[in-house]
Parts: structure tokens; C-alpha cells; sequence
């Protein structure tokens, strides 16, 4: 706040003073002001006065060379009005088109210039336009891409494929069915996989406080290491109690690792939580171990039904939208936050961080290693189908489903 406070004075000075100086007396003007500034004035002065960081630069060296020589006379000779070079774009009127034309979002250029499949660098850039016929250094078209709005960015994503007509009625959906869920006081959790994660001295995305020049030290190629596998987290969110439960595999990701890993979050967690529950309701995404079409999915949970002898209800977000899972960006993203730059060299380290990841807010997570073997490629026949007590609901039913245990048979004496 104070430095713009300052840059303010700055500019509002070289207003009132500007018309009354030379081109000589402006750029040493502003170089007293960016030595007054301190560290950083000439940054801060060409903000102000739009005033090239070299004219300022020049002018600092001359006022240091008056100062050490005082007795060297001023130079006399002033350079005319609107003197020196030329702007590039009037000395080329066709450059900023042409530049345009390579950088367009829209790519109105041509299509088939090698440009359009190479990194679109300044110097590639410039090379491109000298070989168009408009010499110009990599230095000049970043200026003009600067002038012009544009600036070095990274890919978002924001685009989720197509979406289905019914994708706002399944969110209104869901929400009613957890609304009177948790209204009932029954617990309600949303679980997803994490992304695999390699096991060992591998490079970890983020940064973290270290000693000066002293980086942790990682392996230069991601390969797997046969001995330290990989993890694979499994995570389970209750949404109500803002608390979480990770199994953390090292097999394979399938229905059965998924069920198995509620199953944990129930005996652990869920079922002292919830003593008086008469059915759980699961929000998952469309796709993955436990998607809306997997078949495995449904007789496993069939059979964590029976062992919690609870209803489970589940629906499903509609595709392309698992972003929405309140598991995504109330648990993972902090997990994700909490090992940061840091080298994920045993199961261990992996457990303990993700079991000490806490938010303000409360959020708090249990995680536990499951050494369990979850092979694929298991196909489930039509009769093992069949005998899954499964009750579709009226709304797309392929989403929003019941999996109920069997009925107890009454012993008759």
C-alpha cells in the first residue's frame, strides 16, 4: 500500500514537470527519483512516468558520472522532437498484423505454417516473422504482445466434454436425496480415488521450505521401483461430519479395493458416528472403480450391504462433472496441499501425511495401508447380476440406485 502511495507521487510529480523538461532533464529527473526509491525505483519509476527502464538506467549512469567528475561539462546537444528510431510498428506497418495472425486464438493465419505445431516462444516468433519478410529481434515482439494483451499462461481446465440433458436435474437430485438424508441424521459420504502416487525418491509437485540452496535431493526418472510399488488412496468423506478415511493400496484399483475401503471407514469411523443408522447413502462419480455401468461395483457392494446389514443408496454424478464431488475439493485437494514438495519415499511418510492433514474449518482424516490383492479383469456373469437386490430408482435409475441386504426369513416354531 505505501509503494503505490509512492509510485502515485511519483507519476503526479512527472505530469506537472514533464512538459517544462528536455528529453536530458526527464531521464535524470527520473533517476534521482529512482535512487530516492531505492531498491526496485526503476521498476517503479518507468511504472509512473512509462518511461523505458533503459532511459532510466542511462540517466542513473550519468548523474554517477557527475558526481564523480563534477567538473565534466553537461553535454550540449539535444536530440529534435520526436527523434531517435522508430517505433517498429511504423516502421513496419504490416508487423503488428502479422504478428496477430501467428498468435490469434482463432488462428486466422495459415494453418499449415510449421509455427502452429512448435512452441510459440519469442524467438520462434520473431524467426517466423523475419522469414515473412518483417525483420524483428524477440525482445521487440514480446513488447508487442504485451502492448496488445497478451501474456504467458497455462492450461485450465474448465471444458468437461458434452453435457447430458438431464446433468442440472441429477445435481438437484442428489442434493434433495442428501438433504433428507442428513435431515434423518444418516450418514452420507462421498468417495473417489486420488491419483496414483509412485513410491520412493521421486520429484513431487510443489514447494516447501528449505535452506537456503539446499533442495531435497529426488531421482531424476520417474520410474517405478519394483520394490516400493505404488500407493493408491481410496478415499471416503463424510460429508456431515467433516471428517475423511483413506485406504491407501498398493494392488490394483478395483470395485472390491473401493467397498473394502468403506467397509474400514465404517468399522473405524462411521458405525461409533452413526449407532442408530438405517442406511448410507454413497455420491460417487460416473466412471472409475466405482462407476454408475460397472457391474463389479454393484455385487460388491451387494455384499458390503450384507455385512452392514444396512440399505445403501448411491447416485451418481451425471459424466464430466466429477470436479462437483464434495471429495474432490474438501478432502483431496488438502491432502494434495499438505505433501507438497515432498518426496513420497514409503507408505509410511504416505499414511502419515495424509493422516495429519487438518484444515480451520476442522476437517480431520484417518488413513490406514490395506496390503490386500485386487486383481482385475474378474467378470461378473448375468445369474451373480441377478441375484444382486438392486432397486433402481424412477430417475435414471442407471445413476440413482438401492442396494438392499436380503430379508432375514421369519423361524416359525
Amino acid at each position: 500500500m505505501q509503494n503505490a502511495t509512492i509510485i502515485q507521487g511519483i507519476e503526479t510529480r512527472y505530469a506537472a514537470l514533464a512538459p517544462l523538461l528536455d528529453e536530458r532533464m526527464r531521464r535524470q529527473w527520473a533517476a534521482a527519483e529512482a535512487r530516492a526509491y531505492g531498491w526496485g525505483g526503476v521498476r517503479a519509476v518507468s511504472r509512473a512516468t512509462g518511461m523505458s527502464p533503459n532511459t532510466i538506467v542511462k540517466g542513473l549512469a550519468e548523474l554517477a558520472a557527475r558526481r564523480e567528475n563534477p567538473e565534466v561539462p553537461l553535454e550540449t546537444r539535444l536530440r529534435v522532437e520526436g527523434g531517435g528510431r522508430r517505433r517498429a510498428t511504423d516502421a513496419d506497418p504490416g508487423l503488428a498484423e502479422a504478428l496477430e495472425q501467428l498468435v490469434d486464438p482463432a488462428t486466422r493465419g495459415d494453418p499449415m505454417s510449421p509455427l502452429r505445431w512448435t512452441c510459440k516462444s519469442t524467438a520462434q516468433l520473431a524467426g517466423e516473422l523475419t522469414r515473412q519478410g518483417h525483420p524483428v529481434s524477440p525482445r521487440t515482439v514480446g513488447r508487442l504482445l504485451k502492448a496488445n494483451g497478451y501474456s504467458l499462461q497455462s492450461n485450465r481446465k474448465t471444458k468437461e466434454g458434452g453435457h447430458h440433458p438431464d446433468r442440472n436435474a441429477q445435481f438437484e437430485h442428489i442434493n434433495a436425496t442428501v438433504t433428507k438424508f442428513q435431515h434423518r441424521g444418516q450418514p452420507v459420504i462421498s468417495v473417489d480415488t486420488k491419483k496414483k502416487e509412485l513410491v520412493g525418491e521421486f520429484k513431487n509437485g510443489g514447494r516447501e521450505w528449505q535452506p537456503q540452496g539446499e533442495p531435497e535431493e529426488v531421482r531424476v526418472h520417474d520410474f517405478l521401483d519394483k520394490d516400493l510399488g505404488k500407493a493408491i488412496p481410496y478415499g471416503v468423506y463424510d460429508i456431515g461430519e467433516n471428517q475423511g478415511w483413506v485406504s491407501v493400496g498398493i494392488d490394483h484399483d478395483t470395485a472390491r479395493f473401493a467397498t473394502e475401503a468403506i467397509r474400514r471407514w465404517w468399522r473405524k469411523m462411521g458405525a461409533k458416528r452413526y449407532r442408530d443408522a438405517k442406511a448410507l447413502l454413497i455420491t460417487a462419480d460416473g466412471g472409475g472403480s466405482n462407476g454408475s455401468r460397472c457391474r463389479l461395483w454393484k455385487v460388491a457392494l451387494q455384499d458390503l450391504a450384507v455385512q452392514l446389514e444396512l440399505p445403501i443408496h448411491v447416485c451418481h454424478f451425471p459424466p464430466g462433472t466429477s470436479k462437483w464431488n464434495k471429495i474432490e475439493h474438501r478432502m483431496f485437494c488438502h491432502i494434495t496441499q499438505n505433501w507438497r514438495g515432498r518426496p513420497l519415499v514409503s507408505h509410511e511418510v504416505i499414511i502419515n501425511l495424509i493422516a495429519n492433514t487438518a484444515t480451520q474449518t476442522g476437517l480431520k482424516i484417518r488413513a490406514e495401508l490395506d496390503t490386500g490383492v485386487y486383481p482385475t479383469g474378474i467378470k461378473v456373469t448375468d445369474e451373480e447380476m441377478a441375484a444382486v437386490n438392486l432397486k433402481r430408482d424412477k430417475f435414471h435409475g442407471e445413476w440413482n440406485y438401492s442396494i438392499l441386504p436380503p430379508r432375514r426369513k421369519k423361524i416359525v416354531n
